[in-house]
């Protein structure tokens, strides 16, 4: 197909033909978030930054090459890039339609979690060991396959007109679509993400309009279920442990509460500019255990202080608030729902990720959104941004 049937088959309409107009003034990059966009990448940059300074003398880690951790961290960061890419070219209403087939994929990476080929990271067993020293995380993957699948169910008939708000058949099925892969994920058991399936699927339901009676109800059913899973025994110690600790930051310092204590440490001997970069003492020292993952807060409040920790959390808030604001102007109910999805997500990770290096949430090893090293999550929160851009890019522009 040529001209502008060329681009109407990606759903785009024809007033932009293909590829050679992407970034003409009149058509895509016009509509395209670019707050979105350029405070991603300023995060994904300064996480490579942070990545480095906490891996450079880590020979343990680095295999004896000090950009070991950088290259890939830059590596990860173009994949993810490239992926928002094609998620726009694609865009969200043709993912629609392949919801389906997406779920089906990601519930089946996440069974494989649970066999032979399932492999324990830093006390989770939830990754898929890859050829080439490389592993993958399903359970990240699954955020974006709840958000897209629950948003196609409860959109389906207000979209179409035929309801105004879902019904509650259509919410009972949409939370059925939801639950089997966080029972599956919490057979890890990899609480952390369960923890923000369980907010996104909140985040979900109010953007629907469901009646507030399911998210009440989904409230004290989480509540019930939470006390049940801890008197069952489902949680593996070192969960528990944790749990305790964050409880009482005093009952193991040396043993389970010590990642906490060496972090607010870090982050306190900061003050408002930090030690420098590559100087912290924390960070020079190896005191912060995972400081390249879910510690690596930890670098910009030692070494940038809380100037650089503060623009972190001002980058991750002009994503939200962007995203916030693409949500409330698209004119469907299904983009709404997706959007709204991804600011939970978004939202409650970096508060949960900081707030635990801070002593004020409990230890899940949740990466930090477009910071930690990880390959799985990066992949998955610029799927996310391209979901975002899409449906800025496909509303219309009287919006």
């Amino acid at each position: 197909m040529t001209g502008a049937n060329s681009f109407q088959v990606s759903g785009y309409g024809p007033e932009r033909a293909g590829w050679t107009r992407l970034f003409a003034r009149d058509s895509l990059a016009r509509r395209l978030d670019w707050p979105i966009l350029l405070a991603a990448i300023a995060l994904s940059l300064i996480g490579s930054i942070l990545v480095f300074s906490a891996t450079r003398n880590r020979t343990e880690l680095n295999q004896g090459d000090q950009y070991y951790f950088l290259i890939r961290h830059f590596l990860n960061t173009g994949i993810g890039i490239t992926l928002m890419i094609g998620t726009v070219w694609l865009g969200h209403r043709a993912l629609r339609t392949a919801v389906p087939i997406l779920y089906g994929v990601s519930v089946f990476l996440i069974l494989l979690v649970l066999t032979p080929l399932g492999s324990t990271i830093n006390g989770a067993h939830s990754w898929i060991k890859l050829p080439g020293g490389f592993s993958l995380q399903p359970s990240e993957f699954v955020k974006v396959t709840i958000i897209l699948g629950m948003a196609m169910l409860l959109a389906t008939r207000v979209d179409a007109g035929d309801k105004q708000y879902p019904d509650h058949r259509t919410v009972v099925q949409a939370l059925g679509l939801a639950a089997v892969p966080m029972l599956i994920v919490l057979l890890m058991p990899d609480l952390g993400s369960v923890m923000v399936m369980v907010v996104i699927v909140l985040g979900v339901l109010l953007a629907s309009g469901s009646s507030n009676r399911w998210v009440f109800g989904l409230i004290g059913a989480g509540t019930t279920g939470a006390i049940a899973v801890w008197q069952l025994g489902v949680l593996d110690d070192y969960q528990i442990a944790r749990f305790a600790a964050f409880a009482n930051p005093e009952l193991d310092p040396a043993g389970v509460g010590y990642n906490t204590n060496q972090a607010r440490i870090a982050i306190g001997s900061g003050g408002l500019t930090g030690s420098g970069l590559f100087h912290g003492s924390q960070t020079t020292g190896q005191f912060v255990p995972e400081q390249q993952t879910d510690f690596v807060f930890t670098v910009a409040g030692e070494e940038l202080g809380f100037v650089g920790g503060g623009l972190i959390i001002v980058l991750l808030g002009v994503i939200l608030w962007r995203a916030c604001r693409i949500a409330r102007e698209t004119t469907e109910l299904y983009g709404t729902i997706v959007a709204a999805g991804i600011v939970a997500w978004f939202a409650f990770q970096a508060f949960e990720n900081i707030g635990m290096t801070l002593g004020i949430m409990p230890v899940t090893g949740l990466p930090l959104p477009f910071v930690s090293y990880g390959g799985s999550s990066m992949f998955a929160v610029w799927v996310a941004v391209g979901l975002l851009q899409s449906i800025r890019v496909q509303r219309p522009m009287s919006a």
